[in-house]
């Protein structure tokens, strides 16, 4: 079978499954449908409709959209059944019920941002950089009914380097995606597949989970966290959905909520208590932690717009007798 004959439906919402439905789009193969979340009611009053980035891009190249709000819907999956899809290919969706993911012949698989095995879940690109995990990648494996254990189709590995944030881990993971997902069809269409299962991927080996990230979960724990923990946390969190914290003058006050998106790390033995905020009110703010300091470089306190440590000193009186919880 030839690609222009494969008929593909492909599932996916974030900028993140943009980039693997353009390769297909531009490389020539047939898209027959592309199934995205429901438009998301934004503004005060919720009375605007905001389409997925998926969705945005399906419009400008006329291909045709289904966007159910239950998967099990009978109509949803008459008319999914009607496309009559070779493959389906789901990239940064929602879990799929049996009747959806077993539907086409060829089966269907899924772009998960991890080097499966390990980090099964919704955010694995957050969990390997806060863990400090020196290298991650990208891999394709086919569904089936437990999430994100299917067999293995292909991977690939990338570096993560020390300065990089999730964003960035982000940004190189999507493209490399966009060629895997088109280098995985062509491998199913050649039928030069062999998918490996996971349970031989890594035997003995602990698994690292990567559950979905709350706002509680990006609190800043200060007390139990060393400094290259709270640097990495920062960055495993940078640019979204940013690690947070509460800047306190005094028992009583009211506290400030800070976001941090950077920071550097100063190794320095110290006696000061941890939390305790060390500037000099117009060019430095750093955190004594459990191992040195942590610097301040770019945050966001409430209310405000995102911005350099040194701007925020600027219009505000820090000192010493802050710390942070």
């Amino acid at each position: 079978m030839e690609k222009k004959d494969l008929r593909i439906v492909y599932m996916g919402t974030p900028d993140f499954a943009v980039e693997s439905l353009k390769r297909l789009v531009e490389g020539g193969y047939n898209v027959v449908g592309v199934i995205t979340m429901p438009d998301k009611p934004m503004g005060r009053h919720q009375e605007t409709l905001q389409p997925s980035a998926v969705k945005k891009y399906a419009v400008e190249q006329g291909l045709r959209i289904l966007q159910p709000v239950s998967l099990k819907d009978p109509e949803f999956i008459e008319e999914l059944r009607s496309l009559q899809a070779d493959l389906q290919i789901v990239v940064a969706f929602r879990m799929l019920p049996e009747v959806v993911w077993n539907m086409p012949p060829m089966g269907t698989f899924n772009l998960h941002a991890s080097l499966l095995p390990q980090y099964r879940g919704a955010a694995p690109i957050n969990w390997a950089v806060i863990n400090g995990e020196k290298e991650t990648g990208i891999t394709t494996f086919f569904l089936k009914h437990e999430i994100d254990t299917g067999a293995v189709i292909q991977q690939v590995r990338i570096p993560i380097l020390e300065t990089d944030n999730v964003g960035d881990v982000h940004d190189k993971l999507m493209m490399l995606g966009g060629q895997l997902v088109t280098d995985t069809v062509d491998c199913i269409l050649e039928g030069t597949v062999k998918a490996i299962p996971q349970e031989e991927m890594a035997p003995g080996t602990e698994l690292k989970p990567a559950p979905k990230i709350f706002k509680e979960t990006c609190r800043i724990d200060w007390e139990h966290k060393n400094l290259e923990q709270l640097y990495n946390f920062v960055r495993g969190l940078s640019p979204y959905p940013a690690a947070w914290t509460e800047l306190v003058r005094a028992e009583g006050e009211k506290p400030v909520v800070m976001k941090i998106y950077q920071t550097a790390k100063e190794a320095a033995a110290h006696t000061l208590k941890t939390g305790a905020v060390c500037t000099d009110g117009k060019s430095y703010l750093k955190i004594a932690v459990d191992g040195g300091f942590l610097v301040l470089q770019e945050i966001q306190i409430a209310g405000k717009k995102r911005m350099p440590v040194t701007d925020f000193l600027r219009g505000a009186r820090i000192d010493e007798n802050y710390f942070v919880v």
